[in-house]
């Protein structure tokens, strides 16, 4: 093998003329500059489209790529670049095949950065690559935004979960979409509103919303509307965590209602006993320790109404359980119970479920939740506390579509393990 085929495997070019290679010292700091310019195949072709142009003027300027190091030596490529006139983009800079337009590192470079960042903190790929924070992140939104043109994230979309996060303190959220299918992350934008949902249908197009056959949600109402406007044929969900929530919720509002009343009548000692119960309460009850079962069995037997609570948010539980006809029956008798429970909490719970049976119904059927989505909000916060915290949403999208969204490059020549 030729010394100039070893250099160009070892720089990880392709369609590329290596001029000259050698060692040199800039700032006290032995480096790799490689002269190279593009074989006659990649010469003058617009850096957008690809398409082969015609030169632009006749001057050029010299600039500068960063590459994998060799060894422990950073190495740079060096090669004069012109402009080209692209009937369709204008002029542009030309196009380099081991480079993205507009970036300061070679593909190889980028796509290693890009997979580190996937997988450890920003320092870590900061301290081994030798570059900063901001580059990498940079990076990550190039090759993300370049891969991204390259797929169609919203093709083939037939069952999807929408759900919002909070990435920041001061109530900014972003909105997420998640394919039930592959479980993959498809689309995300900053924003909490019907406005935002409405982008989303924008990007995927009439004709694909009217393939969506179920779409799961929380209880959200902007979410309903629009999707009832703007995906017609798709049966919405409400997911069960939600339901299961609000009734858990109910129930802690009974007990720490009779807390204070048992305390306003100067019932002290009965209302101790309630202390240190909600575990007891809230918990699945193949969770309970022992002491937490003794106080359920306490509450049993002094406490009519908050265990009448317990059982109605037990039942809520089951019904997501249940399958076919036996969970119908046990929704529409836990609307009965609860409207008759003498419960305030449930009264008011009970006219919710009622508003949202038809959505209940949907998710009996379809057996679906919004588990991915909920996990796709955990990977978010983790991304989130990794890099202690991000300053524009963007940015934490780029690394959410990086790492959820099936955007991550595989290693140069390297395949996926």
């Amino acid at each position: 093998m030729r010394s100039v085929r070893v250099f160009r495997r070892l720089l990880g070019v392709e369609r590329t003329v290596i001029e000259s290679v050698e060692l040199t010292v800039e700032d006290d700091e032995e480096v790799v500059l490689a002269r190279v310019r593009p074989d006659r195949h990649a010469r003058s072709r617009c850096s957008r489209c690809g398409r082969r142009c015609p030169r632009h003027g006749s001057g050029t300027e010299q600039r500068r790529w960063r590459t994998l190091d060799l060894g422990t030596v950073r190495t740079f490529l060096i090669c004069d670049t012109h402009r080209v006139e692209c009937v369709e983009h204008g002029v542009v800079v030309a196009a380099v095949p081991w480079a993205r337009p507009a970036a300061k590192h070679t593909y190889a470079f980028e796509d290693t950065c890009a997979w580190l960042a996937a997988h450890t903190p920003f320092s870590v790929v900061s301290r081994l690559l030798r570059v900063s924070w901001r580059t990498v992140n940079g990076i990550v939104t190039r090759v993300v935004a370049d891969l991204a043109g390259k797929t169609d994230q919203l093709d083939g979309l037939r069952r999807i979960g929408i759900d919002e996060i909070a990435h920041r303190k001061g109530h900014r959220y972003l909105l997420v979409v998640v394919d039930h299918d592959t479980g993959r992350l498809v689309w995300a934008a900053p924003g909490r509103d019907s406005a935002t949902l409405e982008r989303f249908f924008d990007d995927l197009g009439t004709k694909r919303a009217r393939q969506l056959r179920h779409v799961t949600a929380d209880g959200a109402e902007w979410i309903h509307t629009v999707v009832a406007a703007r995906a017609k044929k798709a049966k919405l969900s409400l997911d069960p965590f939600h339901a299961v929530a609000w009734a858990t919720k109910a129930l802690d509002e009974v007990r720490r209602g009779l807390w204070n009343e048992l305390r306003g009548k100067g019932k002290a000692e009965q209302a101790a006993t309630l202390k240190g119960t909600r575990w007891a309460l809230v918990k699945n009850p193949e969770d309970l320790n022992p002491d937490q079962r003794g106080a359920l069995a306490q509450i049993a037997r002094t406490n009519n109404g908050l265990y009448r609570a317990y059982l109605l948010k037990e039942q809520m539980r089951m019904i997501f359980q249940a399958r076919g006809a036996r969970a119908v029956q046990l929704l529409d008798g836990w609307l009965t119970w609860a409207r008759r429970s003498r419960l305030p909490a449930f009264v008011k719970l009970a006219k919710t479920i009622e508003k949202y049976r038809p959505l209940i119904l949907n998710t009996l059927r379809s057996r679906l939740s919004n588990a991915k989505s909920e996990a796709t909000n955990t990977h978010l916060r983790v991304l989130t506390r990794r890099a202690y915290g991000y300053h524009s949403p963007e940015a934490l999208i780029a690394m959410a579509m990086l790492t959820r969204g099936g955007l991550c490059p595989d290693l140069p020549d390297r395949t996926a393990a």
